[in-house]
């Protein structure tokens, strides 16, 4: 018996064993094959590999630095759990052939932020898009100037954290991803499955809208205060500027958006709060009805802080006509009078000469901006306003500049 008894442990430990080195290799070989795979686009750290006999793999202190990014993704704990020892043997043996049910935790995840998050070779090769964009949340007297990682710096936002759950089940996909100061989002996707095998085949598995929850956390209230404040307006009128943009986005598009949709939006970024929708993974519109002329239809199911939110669609309109080029725009410029000290337009092209002095430029969409003249460069030049008693820097793009002014004394001609 004593003699059974030692065969059954030896052969115990042996399994066991046996199963923490197999899972610890075909882990390594798996991440090694996935570090390959992304090559191309960045740098996969897997980090120290554990494991349990209930079925699960845990990866401690693992990374990915995108080659597009400042700033690497750090993944403290890193947890897959296939829901049996010989399930995740399976998967990791051939990990095409997920399990009907699993789950995967992300915990403290991390990414720093930092003025400029792009690499100076991924900007220097962007393209200005063609359409307008629809959310466009400016936060600077230049409306072109969208809201960036700088600005969540300054709003005491230095790095974006949280968590991750991701579970499979044989009902459909659900995830949840909460972040501290900056909300959650819960994804309910029914009938789904993850497939490995590409994006394609798990867009396809089903033809249900995926139910969304959003919940802000406050974030809005801050970020309108904020952009706001930096853009010199009061945060109704901003909300107001960050409407017309989506209308215009939108009429751009060919739609028209209802009173009701252009009404929630507005209320969403001064207060946020909780929204509840169900998107289209295949529609343009992500499931926004679209109507067409005055012909009754159906509205978008929505619910704003609890309470559903009526006629929310979009209706089919014309796309308007290509506005002509700035240049066809410009203002004749007036003779000068010598020595009497006013505003006289200057070209940009000269705007160097006049760093130090006071100048006021007039952007595409007539907002005036004046201020002390701080730097010119390739892309954009600096104007320093006074704020609180101090100077703020604002960085201005010179394409969105439409007159150059320069606060001086007139020259004789």
């Amino acid at each position: 018996m004593k003699r059974l008894l030692s065969f059954l442990i030896i052969v115990g430990i042996v399994a066991f064993a046996g199963f923490k080195a197999g899972v610890w290799w075909l882990t390594d070989q798996r991440m090694a094959e996935a570090r390959t795979a992304l090559s191309d686009y960045g740098v996969l750290e897997r980090g120290s590999i554990g494991s349990a006999l209930d079925g699960r793999i845990i990866l401690k202190q693992s990374s990915w630095q995108n080659f597009r990014l400042t700033q690497p993704l750090e993944l403290r704990l890193l947890e897959f759990d296939a829901g049996s020892p010989l399930a995740l043997l399976t998967t990791l043996a051939n990990p095409t052939s997920l399990p009907s049910t699993w789950q995967l935790v992300v915990e403290q995840a991390s990414m720093a932020l930092e003025p400029t998050m792009f690499r100076n070779w991924v900007t220097a090769g962007a393209e200005t898009e063609s359409l307008p964009p629809l959310l466009a949340l400016a936060c600077a007297p230049d409306p072109r100037q969208q809201i960036g990682s700088g600005d969540l710096v300054r709003m005491g936002i230095p790095a974006i954290r949280g968590d991750l759950v991701l579970n499979q089940r044989a009902s459909g996909v659900r995830a949840e991803i909460n972040t501290v100061a900056t909300g959650s989002l819960e994804l309910d996707w029914p009938g789904a499955r993850v497939n490995l095998s590409g994006q394609e085949a798990t867009l396809s598995s089903s033809a249900e809208p995926i139910g969304v929850t959003f919940r802000d956390a406050g974030l809005m209230r801050r970020l309108s205060a904020y952009c706001a404040r930096e853009a010199g307006l009061d945060v109704d009128e901003w909300a107001r500027h960050a409407v017309s943009a989506l209308e215009a986005g939108l009429q751009a598009r060919g739609y028209q958006g209802s009173d009701q949709l252009l009404a929630l939006y507005r209320q969403w970024l001064m207060e946020g709060g909780e929204l509840i929708m169900a998107i289209q993974p295949g529609s343009d519109t992500l499931g926004i009805p679209v109507r067409s002329g005055s012909e009754p239809g159906s509205a978008w199911g929505v619910s704003y802080n609890g309470a559903g939110v009526p006629d929310i669609y979009l209706t089919e309109m014309e796309a308007p006509a290509s506005p002509l080029p700035l240049e066809a725009m410009e203002p004749v410029v007036p003779r000068e009078e010598p020595g009497v000290l006013q505003w006289y337009a200057d070209e940009l092209d000269n705007a160097q000469i006049w760093i130090g002095r006071q100048v006021r430029v007039t952007l595409s969409n007539d907002n005036q901006v004046e201020g002390r003249l701080v730097s010119v460069g390739e892309r954009e030049l600096e104007v320093s306003r006074t704020v609180a008693g101090g100077e703020v820097a604002y960085p201005i793009l010179i394409r969105a500049i439409r007159q150059f002014d320069v606060w001086r004394r007139g020259r004789p001609d």
